[in-house]
């Protein structure tokens, strides 16, 4: 452990009035190489965020059809880079409570309805234009009302109305009451961008720590840091190019040869080599992401509650966790809440395969001798495609006939997800239970990708929203996970962990692991080194 004088010595290295070989001079023995190989000199240095550099990132995510449109974020590229170029109201830190970005402070009434967010001054958006409450009100607006089609609009269904509080307040009225209503403006969806006739300028570009320089959705998009940024420690590399590389093997072999700088979803069949590789370090952590097999519900023959019951239990959930996540996770239990949020019901029975029960399933159906498509590409998740065959023989032995159908994966959420009626697909999940649940289950939602309409659900979805008691609304919850698991259209074999890659030409603080990339904050949060 460093002693005061030591730390001290660090800082003056740090602040440029001591040289490196007065440091080693003036601590001795503490200048040498630990087991690491670098000094604790190098060590405190490599932890503290410098200026400078060019950054190289690259995904399993992206595809031609992406927009910085935040109401079309979609994928985990499209979050990397909306976070880039604009703020939200507030930030989510690494040990998951919320922290101040472009509302310094947010409070709520006593029943949890008004909700009074104060608002930072001076903040420039990228075309030099002063923030204001006018702008964050267009910001919000933009995913309200009937026309929209943002992916955030059940999330603010429940918002009643909006006003101004003097130049540097908004007031937000909700039909009910809602204890977490802080943690949506975390999300990548609501950015804040300039206000624009009666919508937003997002072309624009937001606050954020970064501009586009050149976007070619699907393969790349560049980024120059924003010289006029606001936020003190934050956004270090001069530049960064943020690369869509969907294959995996490509994209494990960009990180090994060096040809970028980080990645997300390692190769988990050969993340012992990229472990072992001088230079590179693996990182790994639990979140919310999953994995799933959504089946539209108003689609035959998915419409059939015995048929999907029988492909719940037809798949082998153990054997996907061991051949496809090696291990970097847990089963899941056909709904989204994993162990990760608060209100996981963990004691609820787990849906095991179980053949028989298939069988019996699938003879109630009534559906006879039918052949079923499931539709995948490794765009969906890195191994989908060997998770729909494991499916597929699972499903064999209980006499159930699956067929694999390989999609491509460019175009894969445009053209397949929430278009084929059975598809595999990944939910990087969200902060609360009532995002998730607002955002994947909700009637009308638009990424409701199994059709679910339950009014039981719904009932319990807007009780528990407002539910101040936390055992009541704990309960509520596990009601929704059950009905979910029970009557749902959506397979959920495994929630997997994030496992990235970095070399060590680039460094970081404490991690989210809320999603992969540091909860999607890398550009602003990372430094070279």
């Amino acid at each position: 452990m460093q002693d005061k004088h030591t730390q001290w010595l660090i800082g003056e290295v740090k602040k440029g009035r001591m040289s490196r070989r007065e440091f080693i001079g003036r601590t001795g023995a503490l200048g040498i190489a630990l087991a690491t190989g670098t000094s604790i000199l190098d060590q405190a240095l490599a932890m503290t965020p410098k200026k400078g550099g060019h950054m190289r990132l690259a995904m399993g995510h992206g595809s031609t059809s992406d927009t910085l449109d935040p109401a079309k974020v979609e994928n985990g590229l499209q979050w990397v880079a909306a976070y880039g170029v604009a703020n939200t109201l507030v930030d989510l830190a690494p040990d998951g409570n919320l922290t101040p970005s472009l509302a310094t402070e947010w409070g709520a009434s006593d029943d949890a309805k008004i909700w009074t967010f104060k608002l930072r001054k001076g903040v420039e958006f990228h075309n030099g234009k002063t923030m204001t409450a006018d702008d964050v009100i267009a910001s919000i607006n933009y995913h309200r009302g009937e026309e929209t089609k943002s992916v955030g609009k059940p999330i603010m269904a429940p918002v009643t109305n909006i006003k101004k509080d003097g130049n540097d307040a908004i007031v937000i009225e909700l039909s009910g009451g809602n204890a977490d209503f802080p943690f949506n403006f975390n999300e990548a969806t609501f950015g804040i961008y300039p206000a624009k006739d009666n919508g937003i300028d997002w072309q624009a570009g937001g606050s954020g720590g970064y501009k586009v320089k050149k976007y070619d959705p699907g393969v790349r998009v560049d980024f120059e840091r924003n010289p006029n940024y606001w936020k003190e420690g934050r956004a270090h590399a001069d530049t960064i190019e943020l690369l869509t590389i969907a294959d995996t093997a490509a994209r494990n072999s960009a990180m090994l040869t060096g040809a970028v700088d980080a990645i997300d979803q390692v190769d988990l069949k050969t993340i012992h080599l990229m472990a072992k590789k001088s230079g590179i370090t693996v990182e790994e952590g639990a979140g919310p992401l999953h994995y799933v097999f959504p089946m539209q519900m108003k689609v035959p023959p998915f419409d059939n509650l015995h048929l999907r019951k029988a492909l719940k239990f037809a798949l082998d959930r153990e054997e996907l966790v061991k051949k496809i996540l090696f291990g970097h996770g847990v089963v899941g239990n056909d709904h989204p809440i994993g162990p990760s949020y608060r209100y996981h019901a963990a004691d609820i029975e787990q849906t095991a395969y179980d053949a028989d029960k298939a069988k019996f399933h699938m003879e109630k159906s009534g559906l006879g001798d039918i052949t079923i498509e499931l539709r995948a590409a490794d765009a969906a998740f890195a191994g989908a495609l060997d998770a729909a065959q494991l499916y597929q023989a699972s499903a064999a032995k209980a006499g159930i006939k699956l067929k694999v159908v390989r999609e491509p994966n460019d175009g894969y959420w445009s053209n397949v997800w929430n278009k084929k009626p059975w598809v595999a697909s990944y939910w990087g999940g969200y902060t609360t239970e009532d995002t998730m649940f607002s955002t994947g289950y909700a009637t009308g939602a638009a990424w409701n990708d199994t059709q679910w309409e339950n009014p039981k659900f719904m009932e319990l979805l807007v009780a528990a929203r407002g539910e101040l008691n936390v055992e009541k609304r704990k309960a509520m919850y596990r009601d929704m996970q059950i009905l979910l698991r029970d009557e749902g259209g959506v397979v959920t074999p495994m929630f997997a962990n994030a496992v990235t890659a970095k070399n060590d030409k680039i460094a970081h603080g404490e991690q989210s692991w809320v999603r992969a990339f540091d909860g999607r904050r890398i550009m602003e949060r990372w430094w070279m080194v």
